[in-house]
């Protein structure tokens, strides 16, 4: 049986790509510490991408803000799990969480990323995927300080959106209660 693995990162942030991932392992594979994404650190993540990505069947789709804010989160969800279904063939696919976005052939378990292979790999494909975008990004904007909280809405990023107005990158659809007065 063919599994492939599906996770997201980005899907949080008021600024940046939402990035989703798929993964299939096609031959022998052996990562060793395969775990969700969010329990390893950043450079391991990154030499885990390293043996990964090459070396497993995957696709990765990113999203930009805009087309958030155009379609909306969960359509833009939508959209990349049947793109990954389309790009990638498995006889199942497994999705880190617990809804499917309306897409059929798609199962869900929550905290997959932590327990099963392939998702743990496709969370490793998204998140550094997603963070080496963020920080591509905090060269263009380096007053947003993005490299340091990845475009999540941190007390740090409100206070740089305050001063700063938001950029190219940000999420205008995603309204957060601490700017509400402010901006709105």
């Amino acid at each position: 049986m063919i599994l492939c693995g599906i996770d997201e990162a980005g899907r949080g942030p008021c600024a940046g790509d939402l990035v989703v991932a798929g993964c299939i392992f096609d031959k022998e594979i052996t990562v060793d510490g395969l775990n969700d994404s969010k329990k390893i650190s950043e450079k391991r993540r990154e030499e885990m991408y390293e043996q990964i990505h090459p070396n497993t069947l995957n696709h990765i789709v990113v999203i930009s803000p805009q087309e958030i804010d155009n379609e909306g989160i969960s359509k833009c969800m939508t959209r990349a799990l049947l793109e990954i279904q389309e790009n990638l063939q498995a006889d199942e696919y497994l999705f880190d969480g617990n809804t499917t976005f309306g897409v059929s052939n798609l199962n869900t378990m929550v905290k997959a990323d932590g327990k099963i292979a392939e998702v743990s790999a496709a969370s490793i494909l998204a998140k550094v995927t997603h963070d080496r975008n963020i920080i591509r990004d905090a060269k263009k904007y380096p007053e947003y300080g993005f490299e340091k909280h990845k475009g999540y809405g941190t007390k740090l990023h409100i206070e740089m959106i305050k001063e700063h107005g938001y950029c190219p990158i940000h999420r205008r659809s995603f309204k957060l209660k601490a700017l509400q007065k402010e901006l709105f």
